[in-house]
């Protein structure tokens, strides 16, 4: 007895979502048309260092999280399709889910180890590449006060009885 369409519909519909938003990231990773300031694509300590970074981790991570859409779309497809009963719909939908994340995570995985090779910009912290402060990194934000003094500060005496 085949699957309720109760049970296979939401289920492909959650295995399409993804999907779709995995395939719409790798297009973009791959053209380079993500950008830092959105949640998609990778988005680890060194694909945040710079945008030279995050694009070649976004580039490299494109074949691998197109494969994660295509194994959560046909997952989708399949659980719609075969008409299988309610044990193996839920079965081939874990399978389909397991795969994708196992995918998606070999992708940020690959991406990041990519963006390590991206030498760090010269002249500015790493962890300016994404701040807004100028080509003078973050010194540049800050006030030039005097110099403290190195002489030891008066402390408060305690009166003394006697």
């Amino acid at each position: 007895m085949p699957a309720s369409w109760l049970l296979t519909v939401p289920l492909a519909a959650a295995l399409l979502l993804p999907a779709v938003t995995a395939v719409i990231v790798g297009i973009r990773g791959h053209t380079g048309s993500l950008r830092r300031s959105s949640k998609l694509g990778v988005h680890g300590p060194a694909a945040e260092a710079s945008d030279e970074a995050f694009a070649l981790a976004n580039r490299v991570a494109a074949p691998v999280t197109l494969a994660a859409g295509l194994v959560l779309a046909i997952g989708a497809l399949l659980t719609i399709g075969l008409r299988l009963g309610p044990l193996p719909t839920v079965v081939l939908f874990a399978v389909a889910v397991v795969g994708g994340i196992t995918l998606l995570v070999s992708a940020g995985s690959l991406g990041e180890r990519a963006a390590t090779t991206v030498p760090p910009q010269a002249g500015r912290p790493v962890g300016c590449g994404s701040c807004v402060c100028g080509s003078g990194g973050c010194a540049g934000l800050t006030r030039a006060t005097a110099p403290r003094s190195t002489a030891p500060r008066p402390t408060a005496q305690s009166p003394r009885g006697g």
